[in-house]
């Protein structure tokens, strides 16, 4: 992937794209172009790359928060059994409007104990979703990811994050807090980056855990379930 150090303008831009992200939700029709605009043109890319780190014919995939379905289509694609899950049945509308490759369920984080048995799964991937949820709704989401998987099954989450220098995180909040606030005036809703990512996955018991920074405000974290 591209990991060429961003333009100031290009920055500007990582903090819209996420602040905005629940103002899009709420027209389902104007996402995948308001995401694109608002990512330089990048999310497609990550979008690729979690397909090539789980997907290929016979591989069970569950995409946690599947909005208009850019993941799941990315990973059937590649010829896995995909389900794409989400709470907003507009995005779902869309996303069964673009491919019929693979099922869609409204369902919520929360409920996916109630609709897939344990041990079941050979990947679950999750883009921009958990940076919406409330920490303990974080760590029930990967706790049962954990349950959910078979042995050897990857988990790949894709989302917001700090950048890692003080300097950039610094620069980051800036420039995302004004933009945050109008959310809130506009939706009452926001989104916040996600933090400790790796040892929370670690603490629940993944094992071979990686993160990749296509750029600095952003993460695609992978981890194992040991066998």
């Amino acid at each position: 992937m591209n990991r060429t150090p961003p333009t100031k303008q290009a920055s500007t831009i990582e903090v819209v794209t996420f602040a905005f992200m629940r103002r899009l939700e709420s027209t389902p029709g104007r996402y995948d172009r308001g995401i694109a605009l608002l990512s330089g043109g990048r999310i497609g890319s990550v979008y690729q790359r979690i397909a090539e780190l789980v997907a290929r014919p016979g591989v069970d995939v569950l995409d946690i928060g599947c909005g208009t379905g850019g993941v799941s289509i990315a990973c059937a694609a590649r010829g896995a059994t995909v389900v794409g899950i989400d709470r907003d049945a507009g995005m779902l509308e869309i996303a069964a409007s673009k491919s019929g490759a693979a099922e869609w369920l409204e369902l919520d984080a929360t409920e996916i104990e109630d609709r897939f048995e344990p041990s079941s799964l050979d990947a679950i991937v999750s883009c921009l979703a958990f940076s919406e949820m409330p920490p303990q709704v974080q760590d029930y989401a990967l706790s049962i990811a954990l349950s959910r998987l078979r042995s050897g099954g990857r988990l790949v989450i894709a989302d917001e994050t700090e950048p890692e220098t003080r300097g950039q995180q610094m620069l980051y909040r800036i420039r995302r807090a004004p933009v945050v606030a109008l959310t809130w005036l506009l939706t009452q809703t926001t989104t916040r980056p996600v933090r400790d990512l790796r040892a929370a996955l670690s603490e629940i018991g993944f094992a071979e855990i990686t993160t990749e920074r296509p750029w600095p405000s952003f993460q695609i974290v992978v981890a194992t379930k040991p066998s």
